[in-house]
């Protein structure tokens, strides 16, 4: 089913937030809409937003590859996002991540084998000071988890593991 099938009056009241001139604007809340389906967006989720704002499928892709809340293909069920930039690589995220994956038996970028969590390295949460910090997105939306450790981080996914179940 299409977006325009399933999101009309969606997708018809985010296009009106913008002079059609502009429509191109609506790109971002068009992605959010095309992703809360599955989680991610699809080839013909990029090629139906494109053609309603006249705009290339490259353009769609550059930006689902630029912002790390879009994805073009289905992982984990939970997206573990940790910050890696430098000032919180200087706050042990780097050893943190390792150590994370380690626990999981995965390598950043890559899903559990259960298909619950893909961990994936990220820039910038905003939250240095905090650090090690992750975003989550998940069916919860976004949440960030702050000074973390693996211990609490381990024990987070263990409790979406049981509540899957």
């Amino acid at each position: 089913m299409s977006l325009a099938e399933k999101y009309p009056k969606e997708i018809k009241q985010i296009l009106a937030k913008y002079p059609p001139e502009h429509k191109r604007s609506a790109v971002m809340p068009l992605l959010h809409l095309a992703q809360l389906r599955e989680g991610y967006v699809d080839r013909h989720a990029m090629q139906e937003i494109a053609a309603l704002l006249e705009i290339t499928e490259t353009e769609i892709a550059s930006i689902i590859g630029f912002y790390t809340l879009y994805h073009d293909k289905p992982e984990g069920k939970l997206r573990l996002q940790v910050c890696t930039d430098l000032p919180c690589a200087l706050r042990g995220a780097d050893k943190f991540l390792a150590d994370l994956c380690g626990k999981l038996g995965i390598q950043p970028g890559e899903t559990t084998p259960d298909g619950l969590v893909t961990v994936e390295a990220v820039m910038c949460l905003a939250a240095c000071d905090k650090a090690p910090i992750f975003q989550t997105q998940g069916p919860n939306g976004i949440e960030y988890h702050e000074n973390m450790t693996v211990e609490k981080t381990m024990e987070l996914v263990e409790a979406l593991r049981k509540s899957n179940s």
